[in-house]
C-alpha cells in the first residue's frame, strides 16, 4: 500500500442511519491509525436521516475548502454520491474496490469517496480509505478531463442563472 500523504488535515465524514456504525468505525480509524482530523457531519445516531442532508453537509465542507476531503456513507454510496455530485466544485465517486478506489482519485481527482456500508465490510472499508487518501491525482492527460467536468459545471451554473 502506498504511504499517506504527509500533510494530513482534516476529512469531512458523514453518514445516513445505514451507514453510522461504519462512520463511527471509520472516524476512529481516520484519527487514530491514519492520523487525519475528522470532521463529523452527522448522522449521530441509528435513527433515520436522510443521506441527501448528509452528503450536502460533507460536499459543503469539502467545497468551501475548509476538508480537502470527505467520506459519505449509505446503504449503497450511490444515492450520496449522486446528492453530493450535485454541489459545485465536488467530484464524488463510489467505490467498492480497491481498483475503484484508486482510479477515482488517479484519474479523476475524486474529493468526496462514498461507501455502501451493505456492500462492504468494516476491514474492506478501511482498506478503501487508506488507498483512496494516499493515491495521488496523476495530472498529465487526466487533467484535461477534470478540466472538462469543471467546464460543465460552470455550464450548468451559467443555465440556472438565467432561470
Amino acid at each position: 500500500m502506498s504511504a499517506l500523504p504527509p500533510r494530513r488535515g482534516t476529512v469531512a465524514i458523514g453518514a445516513d442511519h445505514g451507514g453510522f456504525r461504519l462512520k463511527e468505525t471509520l472516524i476512529r480509524f481516520l484519527e487514530e491509525e491514519l492520523g487525519f482530523t475528522a470532521v463529523d457531519c452527522g448522522a449521530f445516531s441509528a435513527g433515520a436521516v436522510d443521506y441527501p442532508d448528509i452528503a450536502a453537509a460533507v460536499a459543503r465542507r469539502v467545497a468551501t475548502g475548509e476538508c480537502p476531503f470527505g467520506i459519505v456513507i449509505d446503504g449503497a454510496g450511490i444515492g450520496s454520491c449522486m446528492a453530493a455530485n450535485k454541489i459545485d466544485r465536488i467530484r464524488a465517486a463510489v467505490a467498492h474496490d480497491d481498483r475503484s478506489a484508486v482510479n477515482s482519485r488517479e484519474h479523476n481527482n475524486a474529493n468526496i469517496l462514498c461507501l455502501g456500508a451493505s456492500l462492504i465490510a468494516p476491514g474492506h472499508a478501511r482498506r478503501l480509505v487508506r488507498l483512496w487518501l494516499s493515491t495521488p491525482f496523476a495530472g498529465g492527460r487526466h487533467e484535461r478531463r477534470v478540466e472538462k467536468i469543471g467546464a460543465l459545471e460552470a455550464r450548468r451554473r451559467k443555465e440556472h442563472s438565467f432561470r
